[in-house]
């Protein structure tokens, strides 16, 4: 591995772009030499199309895991080992998203898409071609991934039910949810967006699968947090696999409305979902991996399953509230919650409340008491990363000022590269697989100058806050919010209008001090001063999510899986849709745009080991 990742940047390679360079030809003749090396198994030939420093990222396809390797040493062993395995074949170039795209003014790449075929699956492929002094182009980023199973493939489009149902189709489903005849294949814990888009993939490959929410209505997840609670995604970057949002839909979507879209996701996609209900515990046959799981229905009827596969689908949310605790508590005269016992701000109408955190929740349950008239103090303990939508959203998900900003003069006939999730050109499948081909050591070095361009925009927001006294942070290496969302799911706000009202002072702010105790009437800081308070907020996220699945399979199996959240030292989320140690057992979560993405890669997983066609993981340095 090469010891400091760094961009392609033109000074770097000691190149330049030609005036005139033949993008499409290019890419063909790059895939053409790549194919004829892997025919021949000729590795030195291979890394010969590759740069030095280059990178390799494979989801599934050629690993059967998420892998990245990086440097051509790691590359030539990666391929070494595994092409003899995988047996790529069928490379064809996909000529309609082929383009020469100028990042910046000293990083410049031909980026192509392709397909290819493995012994038992069908690929998809992202490449970036640099150039080279000598007139060359190598491969600077190479992704593969699984997209279907041979033989197995979804049953959508033309392969969908074409049999009318006449009178039948209530008691059908009716059945069908109870699973009175059979039983579920697939268990899945939890009906927010990560486990209803596994159940939609599951359903459509034909694997009988049970989704199991304790709340009484889907959607509940989100329609019973802080009424202020709104996506800060915007529309494009957040549809749901099979059924995307319409092209009404707001850009930016309240929690209530995205709770009925997924109770109507479920009801139109016909997924087998018992609300009211709980897993009580599960435990698993040490030969053959199948798990025994009592649920329990809101009347109190259990009922015992034997899935093939237990997946965990309750998000950060499902897991247990990070609770500070300080002395005093116990002598505190108000009332003490977590944002997630939050509801309405009205509530605490003429009293004093304080929200201790002050990243999104912090500054959304903050800006919704100001709204409602109540005394409201955000007590922040640490830097935050802040940004405006405005601002941020487009350069990061494709739109007017995106990184992702085209070379007009070198495009060839469709700008196919002016937005990945901004109501571009492109589809969202193929917007999904050109976002996962930059694995995620280029990509943060992509979010330092993403981050620098955004902080210069937001230059009057972010000195406003500054004066306020407010504490802010550009991130880990200066790369923004892109390794906080890995590595801690939080530490940052995407700002909608709070921080102007932090600014304005209508927001106050305590950060001078950190808590020492509680009083009977309010907070003592270390520094001596205190702070009245009726209500204390505590917005300060989620423990492991480890820590919900225990109450489940036991202290054993949960002491033996993999973390879950975080990334590996090939940069890769650890637990996310990958194997957990503990064979059938699996964890989806993250944001929509996330589970969407990977909620394929886990069905497939599941699909081809009930199948007998998964192959061995690739688990070698």
């Amino acid at each position: 591995m090469t010891s400091q990742p760094s961009l392609p940047t033109l000074d770097k390679l000691g190149s330049k772009v030609p005036a005139n360079v033949d993008v499409k030809e290019i890419a063909r003749k790059w895939l053409g030499s790549f194919a004829s090396h892997v025919r021949s198994a000729d590795i030195d030939g291979l890394i010969d199309l590759f740069v030095e420093d280059a990178f390799f990222r494979d989801i599934l396809a050629l690993t059967w895991d998420f892998r990245t390797f990086e440097g051509t040493r790691a590359i030539k062993k990666f391929l070494t080992d595994r092409l003899p395995e995988a047996r790529p074949s069928s490379f064809k170039l996909k000529d309609e998203y082929v383009g020469l795209q100028q990042l910046y003014p000293d990083v410049a790449w031909i980026q192509g898409l392709f397909e290819f075929e493995t012994d038992v699956g069908i690929g998809s492929g992202v490449f970036r071609l640099v150039p080279m002094p000598d007139g060359q182009w190598k491969a600077h980023t190479v992704f593969t991934n699984l997209e279907d199973l041979k033989g197995f493939p979804e049953k959508i489009g033309a392969l969908r039910d074409h049999k009318p149902n006449h009178g039948k189709w209530a008691e059908k489903r009716k059945r069908e949810i109870e699973f009175e005849d059979s039983e579920p294949t697939v268990l899945v814990v939890g009906g927010g967006q990560s486990g209803l888009d596994l159940a939609a993939r599951l359903q459509f490959l034909d694997v009988p699968t049970l989704v199991v929410e304790k709340q009484p209505r889907i959607g509940d997840q989100w329609r019973k947090r802080y009424e202020a609670l709104c996506l800060h995604d915007p529309v494009w970057y957040d549809h749901l696999p099979y059924i995307p949002f319409p092209a009404s839909w707001p850009v930016y979507t309240p929690a209530l409305k995205l709770a009925d879209w997924l109770e109507s996701y479920a009801h139109s996609l016909e997924l087998n979902v018992w609300t009211s209900s709980s897993v009580v515990k599960a435990s698993q046959d040490a030969s053959t991996h199948h798990w025994s799981v009592t649920v329990k229905r809101a009347d109190g009827r259990e009922r015992v399953f034997h899935p093939h596969h237990l997946v965990f689908a309750a998000g950060f949310g499902g897991g247990v509230p990070n609770m500070p605790v300080y002395p005093g508590m116990d002598e505190f005269g108000g009332q003490i919650l977590h944002s997630s016992q939050h509801n309405k701000a009205v509530d605490h109408a003429g009293k004093k409340v304080v929200v201790v955190g002050a990243c999104t929740s912090g500054h959304d349950i903050s800006a919704d008491h100001y709204d409602h008239g109540v005394d409201i103090t955000m007590v922040q303990r640490g830097p935050t990363y802040i940004m405006s939508t405005k601002e941020g959203m487009p350069r990061l998900l494709g739109g007017d000022a995106t990184h992702f900003s085209s070379m007009k003069q070198h495009l060839v006939e469709l700008d196919i590269h002016a937005g990945l999730y901004w109501d571009g050109p492109l589809p969202t499948d193929i917007a999904d697989r050109i976002n996962a081909s930059f694995p995620s050591n280029v990509l943060k070095l992509i979010h330092q100058r993403t981050t620098k361009s955004i902080a210069e925009a937001d230059s009057d927001l972010l000195d406003g806050l500054r004066k306020r006294g407010f504490k802010t942070t550009m991130g880990e290496d200066d790369s923004g919010f892109f390794s906080m969302v890995w590595t801690k799911g939080g530490g940052y706000y995407l700002d909608v209008g709070a921080s102007q009202l932090v600014i304005d002072g209508k927001i106050k702010l305590k950060n001078d001090s950190f808590i020492e105790r509680f009083t009977k009437n309010g907070i003592k800081f270390q520094n001596g001063s205190e702070l009245p308070a009726d209500f204390v907020i505590f917005a300060t996220g989620y423990g492991d999510p480890r820590e919900s699945m225990q109450k489940i399979i036991g202290d054993e199996i949960r002491d033996k899986c993999k973390p879950i959240w975080g990334l590996d030292k090939e940069k890769e989320l650890r637990g996310v849709a990958r194997n957990l140690g503990i064979p059938h057992l699996w964890n989806l979560m993250g944001n929509l745009a996330l589970c969407r993405f990977h909620s394929k890669h886990l069905a497939l997983q599941i699909k081809a080991i009930e199948e007998k066609v998964f192959g061995k993981r690739y688990e070698s340095e």
